[in-house]
C-alpha cells in the first residue's frame, strides 16, 4: 500500500480509504450486514488501509457505530474521518431531504456541531476524530456565518476532540476562508474519470496550497468497474435511483467504460483499479475514496492503488473522458 500525507499534518494516510457510507444500511443500501461489514473493516486494516470515512447520517449514526465495533482494540492504527452539518435531531436548518423517515438538514451552527461531534466520539468508541469535515456548505434559509463555523471547528481542535479540519462539497471561495483562518487541511469532492470538474477548481488549489483532495465516487456508483454494459445495465434502485449515469446518461457513460475496459485488458488489470490509478496519477495531492462493503471488494481498490501509469495511458484516459464530457446536455 502507498500512503500520503494529509495536508500539512504528519498523518500518513494510505490512498485509499475505506468509504463506509453503504454498512451504513437503509433504504440505499438495504442488504448491509454488520458482520460482513466488521470483517470488510478489519481486512482493510491487515492490508493496509488505514482510513475509513463515515459521517453521522449514513445510516443515521449505523455506520459509525460498526465501525467503533471494528476498530475496537486497534484504535490507533487507523486515521477516522467523519462529518458534520447534515442534522435531524429538531427542525433547525435548511431542508436537504428525507431518508428512512428523518428530514435532514444543513445545519453548521454551534450548538448543533457541539452536539454532533460527542455523539460520532460516542458511536465511534474514541476520545479523538483525525479527520473532520462540514458536509456540505450552509444554505438558506439557515445561513449559519461560516466565520462561526471555522470558530467551533477551530475550538474543538484546540480541545483535542477533533485532530484535522475539512470540508466537504464546497467552493473553492469557502475553502479559501478556511485556509485564511489556517482551519483547513483536506477537501472532500466527488471525482472520477465520469466527473472531472474538481480538475478545474479544487485540484489546482489543492496543489498550489498544500491541501489534500479525498476524492469520493471513483467508480462513480459502480459503473467504472465495468460490470454493467449496454444491455445488462443495473436497476435503478438504492444509490442509483436518481444518479442520472444510470439514466439520461447512461449510453455515453458506457462508451466510455467499453473503452475503459478496452485499456484495461491491453494493461493486464481491471477497468476498476485503472480508474483509481488514473485519478492517483493525476495529483500527489489526491486520496481516493472507495465504497468498499465486503471483502471482495478490496482486490479491485488494492490493485489500483498498486498500478503505476504512463502518460500515454493517462492521455488516453482523458480522451475517454473529454468525448463523455462534450455529450452534456447543454445548459441555459
Amino acid at each position: 500500500m502507498k500512503y500520503r500525507p494529509i495536508g500539512r499534518t504528519s498523518l500518513k494516510a494510505s490512498v485509499i480509504t475505506f468509504g463506509a457510507m453503504g454498512i451504513g444500511g437503509g433504504f440505499r443500501y438495504p442488504d448491509a450486514d454488520d458482520a460482513v461489514s466488521v470483517r470488510a473493516v478489519r481486512a482493510a486494516l491487515d492490508r493496509g488501509i488505514n482510513v475509513i470515512d463515515t459521517a453521522p447520517v449514513y445510516g443515521f449514526g449505523h455506520s459509525e457505530e460498526v465501525i467503533g465495533e471494528a476498530i475496537r482494540g486497534r484504535r490507533d492504527d487507523v486515521i477516522i474521518a467523519t462529518k458534520c452539518g447534515l442534522w435531524w435531531g429538531d427542525d433547525e436548518g435548511s431542508y436537504r431531504f428525507t431518508w428512512d423517515g428523518h428530514a435532514v438538514k444543513r445545519n453548521l451552527s454551534p450548538r448543533t456541531i457541539r452536539i454532533e461531534v460527542e455523539e460520532s466520539l460516542r458511536r465511534l468508541g474514541t476520545d479523538r476524530i483525525d479527520i473532520y469535515y462540514t458536509h456540505n456548505p450552509a444554505m438558506p434559509p439557515f445561513m449559519t456565518p461560516i466565520e462561526d463555523t471555522i470558530a467551533t471547528l477551530i475550538a474543538l481542535r484546540d480541545e483535542g476532540k477533533i485532530l484535522t479540519i475539512g470540508a466537504s462539497n464546497c467552493p473553492p471561495e469557502d475553502v479559501e476562508t478556511y485556509r485564511a483562518h489556517d482551519a483547513i487541511e483536506i477537501v472532500q469532492r466527488r471525482y472520477s474519470l465520469l466527473a472531472r470538474e474538481v480538475r478545474n477548481d479544487i485540484l489546482p488549489l489543492c496543489a498550489s496550497t498544500g491541501l489534500s483532495l479525498h476524492a469520493y465516487s471513483p467508480l462513480a456508483n459502480g459503473l467504472l468497474t465495468g460490470t454493467f454494459t449496454r444491455s445488462a445495465p443495473p436497476a435503478r434502485e438504492g444509490s442509483r435511483r436518481d444518479d442520472p449515469l444510470f439514466g439520461d446518461r447512461f449510453g455515453p457513460a458506457i462508451d466510455l467504460v467499453e473503452g475503459l475496459t478496452a485499456v484495461a485488458s491491453s494493461l493486464g488489470t481491471t477497468p476498476g483499479a485503472l480508474a483509481i490509478a488514473y485519478l492517483l496519477a493525476s495529483s500527489d495531492a489526491v486520496n481516493v475514496i472507495c465504497g468498499i462493503r465486503r471483502e471482495s471488494h478490496l482486490d479491485d481498490v488494492i490493485a489500483g492503488a498498486e498500478l503505476d501509469i504512463d502518460a500515454s495511458v493517462t492521455a488516453t484516459l482523458d480522451e475517454l473522458a473529454q468525448d463523455f464530457e462534450a455529450t452534456a446536455p447543454v445548459t441555459a
